[in-house]
């Protein structure tokens, strides 16, 4: 029995054979046509370019929200979508075959008569006027010209005209019609092949041209897509000649005719057919991405740095942003489009989308760090001044530092100094000025000592507890706990649970004088929703920090799944986490499991949520620049601060401080949802009493 490789070499030699007899004087030397065929008998195993059989081309990711069907963005160098041949209509398949290669079927991966037709008409005037390639040979070209790991030169060999090439690609087109079957061949070209308008791929083509998958195109559908190959940019519907596409769809209705693919009356009625165009292009990259009215292009835009610093998708920045646009992935990201929503909705309540101070919100998991939302009282954009940022107010990164945010960082007072053994009901008498042994220049000192107060007094003085303390933000009484542990303790527990320190001037401080940082209780530093959010998520969560995270799955091109590595640790004793849990449940007009609470700053949030437990802590800083307000529950997390972007000096005001807690407590409450939850455990008689 004759075997594949002798037929294979048979086929490749008849071709050489018939074009040296044709050839004659012409500009093809007989002696390179004999070089060619030894060469390839020699080498066709071994060097066959092993992207022909499993072709790299680029493929779009698509980024999807958390119920793994809400579209949020695709990235793309070249919008293509690999698709199966079963996801392809039959109509189509046949059109690209009468369109392109008639005898497909037939040959062996290269038509002889045709082929050298053309090279002797090719080689007698000195350029290239005839085609004669099959599929086969179209893949061949279209593969190298596409493969990202050839140079530039080598992809720009691929399609130059001159007989060298086309030699190739009839020793790779014969090898392949080796190795694959027909309907492999045709499944590769179909997604490889340019049909004009930015679409690479018939799953592109389809969808940009009339707005369906390929599996859904009909015969004049098929017709019309198929005859744009020639001349992708020009004949196609959407970006060229409408006249053109349709004289190509006669054409090809014809060849499909001759062919016996269908019948008389088929080509009558889909000659007739008047076809809609739908221009459906998919969003590219996070200005694109889809949700406006609700800011998804912060979120999209904090998955694609958290995408950019994964070593699983290279080794350096562009490449792993490469194999983004490229690598053709599905993302099903953490992102509830519902919450995002609200949150949005809340922070306009607040201030509108031409206001120039603005409110972000970031929404936590406690114990996964899954992000749900984040969003802004902007559009995430370049277009409209003041409307539209880039800027990552939510996330912080690319020069955002944050913003400082009061009160919120006695939780971290409070944890260290239950950490070093002192009782939730540690007792001291708080004035309404506090002066304390730290050296202090600035203005409003007391003799060169720091010397903080109280904002109300008549509320806040007095003999107070942490739980009290805290539901009432009494600055005077942190303080002085702050001196018992020590500040560089306070700092420490901040970093443990998140803070980043990311403002230059911060980390200095942090690094160098910690020990003498009285104010650090007091939220002075810069930082974010999101740290502040999974700062608290952590209390929550019994002491375990969790690193945000922007991605629940990630599928490669080959269905297979990428694995996402999570970052959660114990920062923290559960019990510790409890006894702070604890005595946040006053702040927002709740009950704490000792019956310690006696006011609190955000009282309104216990009604927000009907008696449901809820915990979470306000901030102001000096006259009221920010306003923050960060909630919890067991199973979730939120905080927003009330800033200006631009001019961090301009004061947002106490007024807005109750709609602020307001917008936040309704975006927790929307993400907590309806479902039972557990409550708060209450802490140890130890660390409520000491003992």
């Amino acid at each position: 029995m004759i075997s594949r490789d002798t037929r294979a070499l048979a086929r490749l030699g008849g071709v050489l054979v018939l074009v040296g007899a044709l050839v004659g004087l012409s500009a093809i030397p007989v002696g390179a046509v004999l070089r060619a065929g030894t060469s390839w008998s020699r080498r066709q195993r071994a060097e066959l370019p092993p992207q022909l059989l499993d072709p790299p081309a680029a493929q779009l990711t698509r980024v999807y929200g958390d119920d793994g069907t809400t579209l949020i963005t695709t990235f793309y160098d070249e919008d293509r979508h690999d698709v199966t041949l079963s996801q392809i209509a039959p109509v189509m398949r046949q059109a690209i075959v009468a369109a392109e290669d008639t005898r497909f079927y037939e040959h062996g991966g290269v038509d002889l008569k045709g082929v050298a037709r053309a090279l002797v008409s090719d080689a007698r005037s000195g350029s290239a006027e005839q085609g004669a390639s099959t599929l086969t040979m179209q893949l061949v070209r279209n593969v190298l010209k596409e493969d990202p790991s050839l140079t530039p030169a080598e992809r720009a060999q691929a399609t130059s005209d001159n007989a060298g090439r086309k030699l190739r690609e009839i020793e790779y087109a014969v090898e392949l019609e080796n190795r694959l079957t027909k309907q492999q061949i045709l499944r590769n070209y179909l997604n490889i092949v340019y049909f004009g308008d930015g679409a690479y791929g018939i799953e592109a083509a389809a969808r940009r041209i009339f707005g369906v998958s390929p599996a859904r195109l009909d015969l004049a559908q098929a017709a019309l897509i198929a005859g744009v190959v020639q001349s992708p940019d020009a004949d196609n519907p959407i970006s060229g000649d409408r006249s053109r596409a349709e004289t190509r769809k006669g054409y090809v209705l014809a060849a499909m005719l001759k062919a016996g693919l269908i019948t008389r009356a088929q080509h009558d009625a889909a000659a007739a057919e008047k076809l809609t165009f739908s221009g459906q292009t998919q969003p590219n990259g996070c200005v694109d991405a889809t949700g406006q009215a609700d800011g998804r292009g912060f979120f999209c835009d904090y998955f694609e740095r958290w995408w950019d610093a994964q070593p699983q998708f290279g080794a350096t920045k562009t490449e792993r942003d490469d194999a983004l646009r490229r690598g053709g992935y599905n993302v099903v990201t953490t992102l509830d489009p519902d919450v995002q929503k609200v949150a949005a909705k809340q922070s306009r309540e607040v201030y509108g989308l031409g206001d120039r101070k603005a409110l972000p919100i970031a929404v936590v998991q406690p114990g996964t760090g899954k992000v749900l939302a984040l969003a802004v009282n902007r559009h995430f954009g370049t277009a409209k001044k003041g409307v539209d940022t880039v800027n990552p107010l939510v996330s912080g990164g690319s020069g955002i530092n944050g913003y400082p945010s009061g009160s919120t960082f006695k939780m971290f007072t409070m944890l260290a100094a239950l950490e070093a053994g002192l009782p939730l009901s540690s007792g001291f008498d708080s004035p309404a000025k506090l002066v304390t042994g730290w050296s202090d220049e600035g203005p409003g000192n007391c003799d060169g000592r720091y010397c903080p107060g109280n904002d109300n007094p008549s509320w806040m003085d007095g003999y107070r507890t942490m739980w009290d303390a805290f539901g009432r933000s009494v600055n005077t009484y942190f303080v002085h706990l702050e001196e018992q542990v020590g500040p560089a303790a306070v700092v420490a527990m901040a970093k443990r649970l998140g803070i980043s320190f990311s403002a230059p001037a911060d980390a200095r401080m942090a690094a160098d004088n910690a020990d003498s940082w009285g104010s650090f209780t007091l939220g002075v530093i810069d930082t974010t929703p999101l740290e502040l959010a999974s700062a608290y998520a952590t209390v929550a969560a019994g002491g375990r920090y969790c690193a945000p995270l922007p991605v629940e799955s990630i599928t490669g091109p080959d269905g297979r799944a990428v694995p996402v590595a999570t970052s959660c640790r114990q920062v923290l004793d559960p019990g510790v986490a409890r006894a702070a849990a604890d005595a946040a449940r006053c702040p927002v007009g709740q009950q704490s499991a000792y019956g310690k609470c006696d006011g609190g700053t955000a009282e309104q949030v216990d009604g927000i949520f009907g008696g449901r437990p809820v915990a979470g802590k306000t901030g102001s800083t000096e006259d009221n620049r920010t306003e923050t307000f960060v909630g919890f529950t067991p199973a979730m997390a939120a905080a927003g601060i009330a800033n200006d972007p631009v001019n961090p000096s301009d004061r947002v005001g106490s007024g807005v401080e109750s709609r602020v807690v307001t917008a936040v407590a309704r975006t927790l409450r929307a993400a907590v949802g309806n479902g039972a939850y557990e409550g708060f455990p209450p802490p140890s008689a130890t660390l409520a009493y000491g003992g």
